[in-house]
């Protein structure tokens, strides 16, 4: 009877102590998951009260005057101004711009790295981008780029979900097929089209590739006039004419941006709509505008900037930002003057558009 008591006393006691182990066990699970987010969030809160007050110096530098990159570093500073404000941190901007020479470029890099020593570099599109990432592979300063429209093909990352080095930003990709669809629906007819571009410039090679296979597919003649200057750009305008085209497309080709306020009304002159890869040709003239919203990848670079200087975001592993490329601008003055109804060219755009806008000849936003 005692050995029996015994042994019910033992299982007893052997069951009380397994129960006890199993509640000890789940309260440390659970415990250990609560730690581990309190010490992350912890962490968090540790490193904005560490960054706050620290002075960061970023070196930026546009590669030439045009409305479009313009317009990208205008929102950069005042983004990153907020976002100062915010996390009681201050951005000290050194500004340049090369106007599109190479020499004057590695200049200012060289300046950034060795004189002023940044924390971080901007590149305002894709040349900039790409001598920064030569100029700082051997360092640990990172690199934002901006409007780049294929940094996969200019070799500035390994994809764009994980760039894999120094070199992170936010791309102005066009969708060409889009645009394409835009000209055949205000023109079903249009038997010629006039491909404008500069073959120097990175942000065309693909889109132009785009449009010729579109258009090869469609069966319909394109010609190509290209030029590297403003005054070459005007003489290839002149020949489009002369071509008697029934549209002219340019992708965000930074050369005929800087020359399209001389152009624009060459191309209204003469009856033939410019259909353009971003809103900032159409408000220097061109006919329409298709793509990004510069100011928005302005915003967005700055919001990148910011994570990764106060926050510690790594370049390597933050994807590399893209945008919806759905938003037509149409200048309103140029569509009268092309003979189209505002309304009817909207409902022929509309189904082809997240939205149509409407804008005005201007130098500038």
């Amino acid at each position: 009877m005692k050995k029996t008591l015994k042994k019910l006393t033992a299982a007893v006691l052997a069951l009380s102590m397994t129960a006890a182990f199993t509640a000890c066990s789940s309260g440390t699970a659970e415990t250990t998951t609560a730690a581990a987010d309190t010490a992350a969030e912890t962490e968090a809160e540790e490193s904005k009260e560490a960054a706050a007050g620290t002075s960061y110096k970023i070196g930026i530098c546009n590669y030439v005057d045009d409305a479009s990159l313009n317009q990208i570093y205008e929102n950069i500073e005042s983004q990153l101004k907020k976002l100062g404000e915010e996390e009681g941190v201050n951005f000290e901007i050194s500004y340049d711009n090369c106007q599109a020479d190479s020499n004057v470029l590695n200049q200012i890099i060289t300046n950034f790295k060795d004189a002023e020593k940044v924390d971080l570099m901007v590149g305002i599109a894709t040349p900039v981008a790409m001598a920064m990432q030569s100029a700082t592979e051997d360092t640990d300063i990172p690199v934002v780029f901006s409007a780049v429209s294929d940094p996969v093909s200019a070799q500035l990352v390994d994809s764009l979900d994980a760039p894999g080095a120094n070199v992170t930003g936010t791309s102005d990709y066009l969708n060409t097929n889009a645009i394409m669809d835009l000209i055949f629906a205000a023109d079903p007819d249009a038997s010629k089209i006039g491909l404008l571009y500069d073959v120097g410039q990175d942000s065309s090679e693909a889109a132009i590739a785009d449009a010729k296979a579109y258009l090869d597919a469609k069966g319909v003649e394109y010609i190509e006039r290209t030029g590297t200057t403003v005054d070459e750009v005007m003489l290839a305008a002149d020949a489009l004419v002369s071509d008697g085209v029934d549209a002219v497309f340019t992708p965000t080709d930074n050369t005929i941006m800087t020359a399209e306020l001389s152009i624009y009304e060459k191309f209204a002159d003469a009856g033939i709509p410019h259909y353009t890869g971003a809103d900032s040709f159409a408000l220097n003239g061109a006919f329409l505008g298709f793509g990004v919203d510069y100011i928005n990848i302005g915003v967005e670079t700055a919001n990148m900037i910011n994570e990764i200087l106060v926050n510690g975001a790594d370049p390597a592993t933050t994807p590399v930002m893209t945008f919806d490329n759905g938003i037509a601008t149409v200048n309103t003055e140029i569509c009268e003057k092309l003979g189209y109804d505002l309304d009817t060219i909207k409902a022929d755009f509309e189904p082809f558009c997240t939205s149509v806008n409407e804008i005005q000849t201007a130098e500038s936003f």
